[in-house]
């Protein structure tokens, strides 16, 4: 490694630091070098497209995944579902590998002292190992995307795709806004690897330092799981991870998204600076340096327990001028509005598969009444004991037609509507589709309530 860097410099420049660029490029062929990132890169290239492909052929699809339900439908679906797993499991696992290693693996060979020979600036060589480990970063993040978007197209086609309100999106408008969603991961993802670079420098060849992305987002995973008020659940960074699914109404619901991508790149900014400064008053004359858990108590996980705080009280005084969310966020006329949406949207389809009179959002005047439980228990919160009546009017019927739903509503504001009757309006029974027959789309559909509006109301 020492004489590589060396062959780098000019000749006779023995002390002249080595530049950045070149820095980069050496950190960036001994990532690729090792043999469990090319397996990475490799799987994360040709897996998500075996999966998709394979799970849009099954009879039985994953409906309790957002976008499941749509897998036969269109090939868009696909890598939506694997971004839903991406954030849960896949993206904290790689910039574990990666992000949280490329300190440390410094500290297993005992290789820092001949590393700072040869590039003579600790500033430089953390630079270059930051922007080493992002660029690996990215390319296994486009590989997922990639590949599991063209599985999906190739295995079903680029058909259009119902959104989470019901309204259908074109197969061109569904491209861009999966490339938006799998765009806005990125923040996130950045975030983490700060936390994996900061856990990195702070406790050196620990394998905490390794796990430390890994155990970070399960933790904020398990957060969100939580009935947490929405300023405690948009200050978190994971929330990005479940934000971008706002892209897919009309209109899209960018207020939650733009706070999530806004928080993770502060936890990204901020972990990476701290890293930054663990790096450059550490001691590498010690061989036997194996991290300090007191330092990486006071100089990383308070400051960034100090911006949960801070991010906690910008969002309460906002939310609260602007009235958009009280609680968790999610209220009853929220819920109401929403399922009321997304059955227009979703009625209309039916009505063309069965090819009778078509009808407009606006002749239909859907409307829903919501609670939760029984009248005794107030409409808001999430659960899965809402129970909704919609109800619509026909062009030239004077009454009004009824159906009930029952609804399980998550913390994050997803929320599956389950048809409970009349069986001829949303009980089970297949269409024929151009694509095939295909379940009633007013059976059991998938939606979200903004936690956070634009504005009042």
């Amino acid at each position: 490694m020492t004489a590589a860097l060396a062959h780098a410099q000019p000749h006779g420049a023995g002390t002249r630091r080595v530049s950045v660029a070149r820095v980069y490029r050496f950190e960036l062929v001994k990532l690729v070098s090792q043999w469990r990132i090319r397996l990475l890169v490799l799987a994360c290239w040709i897996a998500p497209a075996l999966f998709v492909a394979a799970v849009g052929q099954q009879s039985t699809l994953p409906v309790d995944t957002l976008f499941g339900r749509w897998m036969h439908a269109t090939g868009w679906a696909g890598p939506l579902v694997m971004l839903g797993f991406a954030g849960t499991w896949a993206l904290p696992l790689l910039t574990s590998v990666v992000a949280g290693d490329v300190f440390a693996a410094e500290d297993r060979l005992g290789t820092w002292r001949h590393l700072l020979v040869a590039v003579r600036s600790p500033r430089r060589i953390f630079a270059a190992k930051a922007f080493a480990s992002l660029t690996v970063l990215l390319l296994l993040v486009a590989g997922l995307a990639c590949s599991s978007a063209a599985g999906g197209v190739v295995a079903v086609g680029s058909r259009p795709l119902v959104g989470l309100d019901g309204h259908l999106l074109t197969s061109a408008d569904a491209a861009v806004k999966v490339l938006l969603a799998w765009v806005c991961v990125l923040a996130p993802t950045l975030a983490l690897a700060g936390i994996g670079l900061l856990g990195s420098v702070a406790l050196g060849r620990s394998p905490m330092g390794l796990l430390l992305p890994v155990l970070v987002a399960l933790a904020m995973q398990l957060a969100q799981m939580m009935p947490l008020p929405v300023a405690v659940r948009l200050a978190l960074p994971s929330y990005a991870f479940i934000a971008w699914n706002g892209l897919f109404t009309g209109p899209a619901q960018l207020a939650p998204l733009l706070i999530g991508i806004g928080v993770s790149l502060a936890w990204a900014v901020l972990a990476t600076a701290l890293a930054y400064l663990l790096f450059l008053r550490r001691d590498f004359t010690n061989l036997s340096y194996d991290g300090s858990g007191r330092r990486a108590v006071t100089v990383g996980v308070l400051p960034l327990v100090g911006l949960v705080a801070m991010t906690v009280a910008v969002l309460t005084t906002s939310i609260t001028a602007t009235a958009t969310a009280t609680g968790s966020g999610i209220g009853q006329e929220k819920v109401q509005s929403s399922v009321a949406t997304a059955f227009a949207h979703l009625y209309r389809m039916q009505t063309e598969q069965l090819h009778r009179p078509a009808v407009t959002e606006a002749q239909l005047r859907a409307t829903a009444t919501c609670n939760k439980g029984s009248l005794q228990v107030a409409a808001q919160g999430p659960g899965n004991d809402w129970r909704c009546v919609v109800s619509w009017h026909l062009p030239g019927v004077q009454a009004a037609g009824q159906a009930v739903y029952q609804l399980d509503v998550t913390p994050d504001g997803r929320f599956m509507a389950d048809g409970d009757g009349p069986k001829e309006v949303n009980g089970y029974f297949l269409v024929r589709t151009p694509e095939g027959d295909a379940p009633n789309p007013l059976w059991q559909f998938d939606g979200n309530v903004e936690l956070v509006s634009t504005s009042k109301g």
